[in-house]
C-alpha cells in the first residue's frame, strides 16, 4: 500500500488541495437544487468495512486533509493491528500514537490556496440537514460527481450543484454523464434526472465503486464519533437494566401493601 500512495501522491495531492478549495468554498452552500440524498449503508459494525474505509481515507484523503482529533492507534478499534497500523498506514509519521495529520504543509496550502485543507474528523457529523444524515449527504456527494467542461475542476456535482471540488475517486468510479428527461407540464418545461451514461469505465465496477463509497463514508461515520457503537450498546443494556429493575421494584412494592388495608 506504501508504494502505491507513494505512485499517487503527486497526483492526489493536487486533486486533494482542490478538493479542500471546493469543499471550503461551499461549506455555506444549500442542498436546495441538488438531488434528494441517498441512504448510506449502515457498516459502522462491519469492521472489514471500517478497515477498507481507512485505507481508502488514507490514500485519497490525507494527503490534503487531516483528522487532528483520530490518532492511528485507535484504528486498533476496528480490529487492526499496531503492526499492519505501521506497514499500511502511516505515510506522514512514524508514530502510532500521532493524530492523522495531512502530507501537505499547512502554512504552504493557505499561500498557495488561500486557505487550509478542512479537518474531516468529524465531517459525517457536521453534514446532517433535512435531507438526511451526514452519512447519507456524503454518500450521495461522493457517487454524483459528473464531467462538466463549463467548470474550472472539469467536474460537477449533483448533490452539490455548481461545487468547486473535482472527483477525487473519478479513476475508480470512471467518467459518467448524468441523464434528463424534459417534462412539459402546463406550458413549463422541466429537466428531471433518470440516471447515468458511463462515458468511460473506472477500476470498479459501479456496485463495486457504491460498496467503496459506502466503506468510506463509514469509516468518516465512525471517526467522527469511535464510542457510538459501545454508547449504543450500553445504553441498550441501561434501559434493559431498568425495565427489570422496575418489575422488580413493582413487584416488591404489591408485596408490602398487600395487608394494608
Amino acid at each position: 500500500m506504501k508504494k502505491l500512495a507513494s505512485l499517487g501522491f503527486a497526483r492526489q495531492l493536487v486533486l486533494g488541495l482542490m478538493m479542500a478549495l471546493g469543499v471550503a468554498a461551499g461549506a455555506h452552500a444549500s442542498s436546495e437544487g441538488g438531488i434528494a440524498w441517498d441512504k448510506a449503508p449502515n457498516k459502522t459494525n462491519d469492521l472489514a468495512a471500517l478497515q477498507n474505509g481507512a485505507k481508502l481515507f488514507v490514500n485519497y484523503c490525507l494527503n490534503c486533509h487531516s483528522a487532528a482529533f483520530m490518532r492511528y492507534n485507535r484504528l486498533q478499534d476496528i480490529g487492526l493491528t499496531e503492526q499492519q497500523i505501521k506497514d499500511n498506514l502511516l505515510f506522514t509519521t512514524e508514530k502510532v500514537g500521532e493524530t492523522m495529520k495531512a502530507a501537505i504543509d499547512p502554512r504552504q496550502a493557505k499561500e498557495w490556496f488561500g486557505a487550509n485543507p478542512p479537518d474531516l474528523t468529524v465531517i459525517a457529523r457536521s453534514r446532517a440537514g433535512h435531507g438526511g444524515t451526514g452519512a447519507d449527504y456524503l454518500y450521495t456527494y461522493m457517487r454524483t460527481f459528473y464531467r462538466d467542461e463549463t467548470k474550472a475542476t472539469g467536474w460537477n456535482n449533483l448533490a452539490f450543484p455548481s461545487v468547486g471540488m473535482p472527483h477525487v475517486l473519478w479513476e475508480l468510479q470512471g467518467d459518467r454523464r448524468p441523464v434528463y428527461e424534459t417534462i412539459t407540464e402546463h406550458g413549463h418545461k422541466t429537466e428531471v434526472f433518470k440516471g447515468w451514461e458511463q462515458l468511460t469505465p473506472g477500476s470498479m465496477t459501479p456496485l463495486q465503486y457504491d460498496q467503496a463509497v459506502g466503506d468510506l463514508v463509514a469509516y468518516l461515520q465512525w471517526m467522527g464519533e469511535p464510542a457510538q457503537n459501545t454508547r449504543v450498546r450500553v445504553g441498550v443494556g441501561v434501559l434493559i437494566f431498568l425495565a427489570f429493575f422496575t418489575l422488580i421494584a413493582w413487584r416488591l412494592n404489591a408485596a408490602y401493601w398487600k395487608d394494608v388495608k
